[in-house]
């Protein structure tokens, strides 16, 4: 009964509206596609995101002159200490042992408001170069080098754990979903090198960092664009030499079917992106079966090569494979590399700060030296731009006795190259290192600064989805 009822005012419905009424509210429409014309002629209505596997990695023209061609950004995992590495306050040893002043704001840890008393560093400070950058004495090498680095000491984040914080230093936001730096840099500038990936991740043990690799990943764009991870030596890339009795022709003719069934196959689905990201992939591992071997063989670097990287030193070698491949990719035309020195949340010293940080400072400092030398010493340096930092620092109160907290309030990341000054300090914070005072710096006017180094504007750099 009730579908009849339903039935019959329909067809009222119909009956009523007369062929004028009909054109009259039609009429109505032509002014939003005159609308539409327009917005679209200013570049101000969303155009298909449709990704052609042939054109996804192609260069791209910038926004706005580039200074940097390619980026290697080295994660510290888990948290650098800032106040025993970079941001010399001697005030901290002068009050170790005291709870924190009344004058500062109490900061929110994971255990909630602090209370634990100031803890001091026992490391050396000393003044390097001659820009008189202050180190301290876990980071030697890298002291070397002050004079073309960029500290930026009012860092600032705002998730407590490292899941959320990780996810932001890549992302922007502590929430995960959103694409990452990198595969921002590869939609909006493609890559020099079609036989390589353009977004290489390097990890310095077999442990991935909180968030796995959503940390790499594109979010709500198109999964061509993710990042690559390349694995640890002996086989960097898994599968990447074909059987000797599968000629190339045959491995052609292959992909060839494969990608021709794969296309019919997307034709009834409206937005493929996983299936071109796929198809993308079969296409670019075939081309780097030629082309990769060459580009990841750390063999044909001179012994001297590998010895400033400490490639040849058993504490270093992990990093320094991951350091000397870095430049090795970017010197190819990969756009964008990712280095996680401490991968898995090594750096995380809730405890014994000494031990944990000492270690890991042995570990990576003589291969990121070595890296910023190589690239200066090669023309490279100039057009590549390296990041240092992990997802915040630690706090000036102790933790578990020997130990500092996570802090997002304050703390120290660095730029080399890439047309960033050297021998620059930029933001400060207070006199105990507890919070950015001045000349604040979010993770996210980090990430504008590194898109807009490499030529993209991050006002307009942009993908309509949804």
């Amino acid at each position: 009964m009730w579908v009849g009822k339903m039935f019959d005012r329909a067809m009222h419905f119909r009956s009523a509206v007369s062929r004028r009424d009909f054109l009259a509210h039609a009429g109505g429409g032509f002014g939003a596609i005159a609308l539409a014309n327009l917005l679209a002629g200013q570049g101000l209505l969303a155009a298909p995101q449709k990704v052609q596997t042939a054109s996804a990695f192609a260069p791209r023209s910038s926004h706005v002159p580039a200074r940097a061609r390619a980026a290697i950004f080295i994660f510290i995992d888990g948290g650098p200490s800032h106040i025993d590495l970079y941001d010399y306050k001697p005030r901290l040893n002068e009050l170790a042992g005291q709870p924190l002043p009344p004058s500062f704001e109490r900061p929110i840890t994971p255990m909630g408001v602090s209370e634990n008393p100031l803890l001091a560093t026992k490391r050396k400070f000393q003044q390097h170069g001659e820009s008189g950058m202050w180190v301290s004495d876990w980071l030697p090498e890298i002291a070397r080098h002050v004079d073309d680095i960029a500290f930026i000491r009012s860092c600032k984040a705002d998730g407590l754990n490292h899941v959320g914080s990780v996810c932001q230093m890549n992302t922007g936001s502590i929430l995960a979903g959103r694409p990452c730096i990198g595969s921002w840099v590869t939609y909006g500038l493609g890559t020099e090198n079609q036989d390589l990936p353009g977004f290489v991740v390097l990890l310095d043990n077999d442990r991935e960092p909180p968030g796995g690799s959503r940390n790499w990943s594109t979010g709500f764009m198109p999964a061509t664009f993710q990042g690559t991870r390349f694995r640890g030596l002996p086989e960097p890339i898994l599968h990447l030499r074909p059987p000797k009795e599968l000629s190339d022709e045959q491995q052609r003719s292959k992909l060839d079917l494969l990608k021709k069934m794969n296309r019919e196959h997307a034709r009834a689905r409206a937005e493929p992106s996983e299936l071109e990201a796929r198809i993308a992939a079969y296409e670019l591992a075939f081309r780097m079966q030629a082309h990769a071997p060459e580009a990841i063989d750390l063999a044909q670097e001179t012994a001297e090569t590998q010895s400033l990287y400490g490639l040849d030193q058993k504490p270093t070698a992990d990093m320094a494979r991951c350091c000397l491949m870095a430049r090795r990719l970017v010197e190819r035309g990969v756009r964008f590399v990712q280095i996680y020195s401490g991968s898995g949340s090594k750096w995380d010293a809730h405890s014994n700060i000494e031990g944990n940080h000492g270690g890991l400072c042995k570990a990576s400092d003589q291969p990121v030296a070595g890296l910023l030398e190589d690239l200066k010493r090669r023309g490279l340096l100039d057009e590549t731009l390296v990041i240092w930092g992990g997802e915040f620092g630690r706090t000036p109160m102790s933790e578990k006795g020997d130990g500092r907290d996570h802090n997002p309030y304050g703390f120290t990341m660095w730029m080399a190259g890439g047309g960033v000054q050297g021998g620059v300090s930029v933001g400060a914070t207070d006199e105990l290192g507890a919070e950015a005072v001045e000349d604040r710096f979010h993770v996210k006017n980090l990430h504008a600064t590194i898109l807009t180094l490499m030529g993209l504007d991050p006002e307009r750099l942009s993908y309509f989805y949804g």
